[in-house]
């Protein structure tokens, strides 16, 4: 008994291969993101339109808003004329004026005016105003609460103040102050279900601000003006108090004064005045007696020679008389001497009169003298005198430094308080006109009016924003469908991630369940058999043999490829066993089992198709009447091969059902496929067949393929389009090396021809494969069943 030994790997190794969505180099592939764009599009869309479906259905039940607005010009300028000297302006301390009004105009304070002048907390619209289906239903969540929570009893006026504020809180909620740009100018807006009440708000909140600002000028202005008003009484009476005790202080003590200084103090200067000056006159004096001097202590005939007369001296008039002589005879003399001899009489009469205008002239010198002498005595005494005086009063002086020392400070004192008292009193009487002056740095530009039209719900940005919301969440879910894509689509799918030969694609035939459209129309046309079930779907007999009915459609196309590959990896073998594998139940392998056996029959082979499903035989229903025998009985040897085989007359198929025994538990099926007489039935077959193909379990959930793996020439594996999930199919192929092996291809089954394009990337075949149409005809022939 031969058996066929396993097959080397082909293709790539499984341990190499990764997952596409692993083998990305980490960049953006544009292509494969547009691909997504275009097959998750209609999904797209269609969150598009519920969300703007929900919009619509927001717009139609949605209470409308009117929003009135007014602005409030915040001027420094109003208020110049009652400022003497107004506050030098920065950019800054505007910013700041600028905030301080937004939080005054959002304040409670302001609210509870507005409140208490238009009697807000009777008005219904306010305290009850339309709610959203949340707070509908937190309304209720409260309600059912308080019911088992009983509250206080509240007093008529704790009620009416509790309304009024609820009415004020309720105003801040509606409320929208913000300064415009960077100007300013404040806006306030106020928004209500009702127009008119939104202007009349809006308006009483301008009022209010302007009302509050006068008010809290007013009220500090008048407090100020009391408060100085005490302080200017304290600060006169303490004035004058100061300015006695100085004044007694100074009578005390003896501190005369005059022109705001003390009669001593005076007298000092005037002394030290005239004591400069008479120590000048002394050094005057002094100098004019020692030059006389000197030149008298040269004697009579030096003196009248070297004497050297200042024209500034006093009356020397005589002297200059007399040196002019003197100088005029001696010059005569020496003419005369010269000419007639020193002995003439002449010349010794000239000489006598020399000597006695000489002696005249020192006579006069000695008089200058002692009267410059006596000038000189006199200054010296004077400014001894001075000397003296200034002496006894500077005596006096530092007797009373002690009690000047206290008097200046008594005189500052007094100076502060009268400095204060008149500071406080120019304050008390700006503050009292301004108190009067009924201007505030603010005032309105723009009035509140009615609005026409309400401000929300905005349709547009409405609508607009459903549908961004919508492509948002379509897109996200869009893409949470992408990342959780991991079933086979494409062939390069198969190749990259289990290393394996695709041998293409099995369109769809019939509908999966919770689908519409009935795709067999689109590949086998639309015309119905008499046999046919009512629902539309085609019935199993003739799923079976589709390959026979549309020759040169893609599904026969697909099978005549897995022949193919058969023959090139199986070669020099007169019989072949092919079985037909599937990771999971319900994935089609049986109908392609079928179909690729009817193709065989077809074309002049031998063949002999085995349901080896033992415990779900989807083949053995196919064949009316019910089988009695068929595989189960030909293992426990209670019926003989070739009795159990059922003849397909239209393709000659030789078929042998699992057998009416199929479903009796008392046989383990693993055990029969793995038994002898399993591989003695294989052995017989391929004597008398050419083709064997075995439809065998799914892999995952039971061993029977397992099983029957070893008497296998090679296996189809089936994969379902779009559901198989690839990382189940690759484990299993890793973990049975066996299997692998043995593998000829993989058929993605229930293929959706129609969504197949948006799958692959731009290039991939399948985007392609609309213009395939000339080499295929996808209509089933009008032959019979």
């Amino acid at each position: 008994m031969n058996r066929a030994a396993p097959m080397k790997q082909r293709g790539v190794p499984l341990s190499s291969v990764m997952p596409r969505e692993e083998q990305s180099d980490g960049f953006i592939d544009l292509d494969r993101l547009l691909a997504v764009v275009v097959r998750r599009a209609r999904l797209v869309a269609a969150f598009v339109v519920l969300f703007i479906a929900l919009g619509v259905v927001y717009l139609l039940f949605a209470t409308p808003y009117y929003t009135s607005m007014t602005q409030i010009l915040l001027d420094e300028n109003l208020s110049k004329f009652a400022e003497e000297e107004p506050a030098p302006a920065n950019s800054q301390l505007l910013d700041m004026q600028i905030a301080s009004a937004v939080e005054i105009l959002k304040s409670g304070e302001l609210a509870l005016r507005v409140v208490d002048k238009l009697n807000l907390s009777e008005n219904d619209t306010i305290l009850n105003p339309p709610q959203s289906p949340v707070a509908i239903v937190k309304g209720w969540v409260k309600t059912a609460t308080g019911l088992f929570s009983g509250g206080p009893d509240l007093t008529d006026d704790e009620m009416r103040n509790g309304r009024r504020q609820k009415a004020a809180a309720l105003l801040q909620q509606s409320l929208l102050v913000e300064r415009v740009s960077r100007s300013s100018v404040v806006s306030v807006a106020f928004r209500s279900s009702d127009p008119v009440l939104a202007a009349t708000i809006t308006r009483a909140y301008a009022n209010a601000y302007l009302t509050d600002q006068l008010n809290a000028n007013f009220e500090a202005t008048e407090r100020a003006s009391v408060w100085l008003q005490e302080r200017l009484a304290d600060l006169q009476q303490r004035s004058q108090t100061a300015a006695l005790e100085v004044e007694r202080f100074r009578s005390e003590n003896g501190l005369t004064a005059a022109r705001g200084e003390l009669m001593s103090e005076q007298q000092l200067a005037d002394l030290n005045s005239q004591l400069i000056v008479a120590q000048a006159d002394t050094a005057t004096a002094s100098a004019r007696y020692n030059q006389y001097q000197s030149i008298i202590d040269q004697g009579p005939e030096n003196a009248v020679n070297n004497a050297t007369i200042s024209p500034k001296e006093g009356d020397n008039s005589v002297i200059r008389d007399l040196r002019t002589r003197y100088i005029a005879v001696g010059k005569r003399e020496r003419e005369v001497t010269q000419d007639f001899g020193e002995d003439h009489p002449q010349a010794v009469s000239l000489r006598a009169e020399h000597a006695d205008i000489g002696r005249q002239i020192y006579q006069e010198l000695q008089q200058l003298t002692a009267s410059y002498k006596n000038e000189y005595e006199v200054a010296r005494s004077r400014e001894a005198s001075l000397r003296k005086s200034i002496q006894g009063i500077a005596g006096k002086n530092s007797e009373a430094s002690k009690s000047l020392v206290q008097l200046r400070e008594l005189e500052q004192k007094a100076a502060a308080l009268k400095t204060l008292y008149e500071s406080y009193l120019g304050r008390y009487e700006q503050a009292t006109q301004q108190q009067s002056f009924p201007i505030a740095k603010a005032r309105v530009i723009s009035q509140a009016g009615v609005p026409v039209s309400p401000s929300s719900p905005k349709k547009t940005m409405a609508l607009a924003l459903s549908a961004v919301l919508g492509l948002m969440a379509g897109g996200a879910y869009a893409a949470f469908l992408e990342f959780r894509e991991r079933t086979f689509r494409v062939e390069d799918d198969v190749r990259s991630i289990l290393g394996q030969r695709s041998l293409g694609y099995v369109p769809l035939i019939g509908s999966r369940p919770k689908k519409k459209a009935q795709l067999v129309r689109a590949h086998f046309g639309s015309e119905r058999r008499p046999d046919d079930p009512a629902d539309g779907t085609m019935p199993f007999q003739r799923l079976s043999r589709i390959v026979l009915d549309a020759p040169r459609s893609t599904f026969a196309e697909t099978f005549r490829n897995a022949k193919l590959a058969c023959d090139q990896m199986l070669p020099g073998s007169e019989s072949r066993v092919i079985a037909i594998a599937s990771a999971l139940p319900d994935e089609g392998k049986s109908i392609a089992a079928a179909n690729f056996a009817a193709l065989l029959a077809g074309s002049g082979k031998r063949t002999l198709l085995i349901d080896a499903d033992i415990r779900k035989p989807g083949l053995t229903s196919m064949i009316t009447p019910a089988p009695r025998s068929g595989l189960v009985e030909v293992l426990t040897g209670e019926a003989t091969w070739p009795a159990g085989i059922k003849v397909d007359q239209r393709s000659k198929l030789a078929i042998l059902p699992a057998g009416g025994g199929a479903s009796d538990q008392r046989h383990q099926s693993n055990e029969l496929l793995a038994s002898p007489a399993m591989a003695n039935l294989i052995e017989n077959a391929r004597n008398s067949f050419d083709y064997v193909v075995v439809d065998l379990a799914a892999l995952a959930p039971v061993v029977d393929g397992k099983a029957f793996a070893p008497l296998a020439d090679g296996i189809l594996f089936v994969v379902e389009w779009g559901r198989t999930p690839s990382r189940l199919v690759r484990d299993l192929l890793n973990s049975e090396p066996l299997i692998s092996s043995k593998v000829l291809g993989v058929i993605l089954n229930k293929t959706d021809m129609n969504e197949l394009g948006k799958y692959s990337d731009f290039g991939g075949a399948e985007k392609y494969r609309h213009r395939y149409g000339k080499y295929y005809i996808e209509h089933a022939e009008n032959t019979a069943a």
